[in-house]
């Protein structure tokens, strides 16, 4: 009989015990609080959260209220108790987060099949009949952090130093255009918003008066500069950095223009485009509108904003299965933000299936993968899609959905649409799969 040790008691270390529990394993919950504490945490309960009381949007039709449906239909931990400790906030499902967290400890410790123990959790070595989940959060550090690169392969990244990701139907196309510096490559990688020099200046003003995001001190993040701060070293800084337009011709004009930013694909069924280096730390609204006034991305949906902050992370695609197990180590599971998945419901969501999934490998049974029409199967898709380039952090969003066809062009049909879909899917998948 296999025996299973979850390290880390967050949201996704809690699912992943309460899966393996609620399927009648007996279960070790290793947590370092109340002996350590990461920078950003302060109470002793489980599932902490830090930055919001918010678990974003409820309705179906929303990336975040699908999310959550799909977590219910697998025995999600989390998701009831925040609803029996919800605040009135209009759409959103956001909780007392006090209440949250002691609802949730509460709940595993009150579990006859999970064991609680507090120590720091330093050497990554499953005995013969173990399996592990490593579910330790954004914040890890030390000893542990040595023992994850040692698995990985130095494949840990500490900070979170992304740009903005629009999806690729949004992207004006009459504006913007195909094309590689010199003719370098295929027209699908990279996308072109050609400014002229009115456009530019324009840009560059509202760039260097926007309003930053508050920076913690466990935040600082001194490797990337800030596309912000690279305009306010000068005017025509950015356009002979990463706006530069040489080898780059508009075929609107026939010439060179002022300025361009390029779009790189970032998935491989080209739905997604980031914004070449345009790592931020400006406030998310802000990114909207002025982000927004870059040619072709006037009405861009944004599906991730810029963040540039402490969040370690491992490169899943490289070293991780799609049932969430370690390549050079199937006994090794990871689970959470250190996946890749970004936000509470994600971790948690990723939680469930790396618990599901460690069951399924200690039984000798064929993992649960889910469809990518489902969230949760696009998310795991996207972490352990080998040909994204620059793996950074990704959450909730329809972007990585494979479309409808034909397209539902009204946003709201087409998301009703998606959300159907998926929750039929998942259905589907849970009862073939037993």
């Amino acid at each position: 009989m296999k025996r299973f040790t979850v390290i880390g008691a967050g949201l996704a270390g809690v699912e992943a015990a309460w899966q393996l529990a609620q399927a009648g394993q007996q279960v070790t919950l290793v947590e370092m609080k109340p002996l350590r504490f990461s920078p950003a945490h302060k109470s002793e309960n489980f599932a902490e959260l830090v930055c919001s009381n918010s678990l974003k949007a409820e309705r179906l039709e929303s990336a975040a209220g699908l999310l959550k449906a799909e977590m219910e239909l697998l025995g999600s931990l989390t998701v009831p108790t925040a609803r029996q400790c919800a605040v009135p906030a209009g759409g959103a499902l956001a909780v007392d987060r006090e209440l949250f967290s002691r609802g949730v400890t509460e709940k595993i410790k009150n579990h006859p099949d999970i064991k609680i123990e507090n120590r720091v959790y330093e050497k990554i070595e499953p005995e013969e009949d173990e399996i592990i989940i490593i579910a330790t959060g954004p914040l890890t550090d030390g000893a542990l952090s040595g023992e994850i690169s040692r698995l990985c392969g130095s494949s840990l990244s500490f900070y979170d130093a992304a740009a903005p990701i629009v999806t690729a139907d949004s992207i004006d196309k009459s504006v913007v255009f195909g094309a590689s510096r010199y003719d370098r490559g295929g027209e699908a990688d990279y996308l072109n918003c050609p400014f002229n020099k009115a456009e530019y200046e324009s840009f560059i003003n509202e760039l260097v008066n926007a309003e930053g995001a508050i920076v913690h001190d466990f935040d600082v993040y001194e490797g990337c500069m800030p596309i912000e701060k690279l305009a306010k070293r000068g005017a025509d800084a950015p356009r002979f950095g990463p706006m530069k337009p040489v080898g780059l011709t508009d075929p609107r004009t026939g010439h060179r223009p002022w300025a361009c930013v390029q779009l790189r694909r970032e998935n491989s069924e080209g739905t997604m485009f980031n914004l070449v280096g345009f790592q931020t730390n400006l406030k998310f609204g802000e990114q909207k509108r002025v982000f927004s006034m870059i040619p072709g991305l006037e009405n861009a949906e944004f599906v991730r904003y810029g963040v540039m902050h402490r969040n370690s992370f491992i490169n899943s695609p490289e070293v991780l299965n799609p049932d969430y197990s370690l390549k050079s180590d199937p006994r090794v599971f990871f689970a959470g933000q250190i996946t890749g998945v970004e936000g509470y419901m994600e971790s948690a969501g990723s939680g469930i299936l790396a618990g599901i999934n460690a069951l399924r490998r200690a039984e000798n049974r064929e993992p649960l993968v889910l469809p990518r029409e489902t969230m949760l199967g696009a998310l795991t898709a996207y972490i352990s899609d080998e040909s994204v380039k620059d793996f950074q952090p990704m959450g909730a969003n329809f972007g990585i959905l494979p479309p409808i066809e034909p397209k539902i062009r009204d946003k709201k049909e087409r998301y009703k649409a998606l959300a159907e879909r998926a929750v039929t899917q998942l259905k589907a998948a849970v009862e073939s799969n037993g």
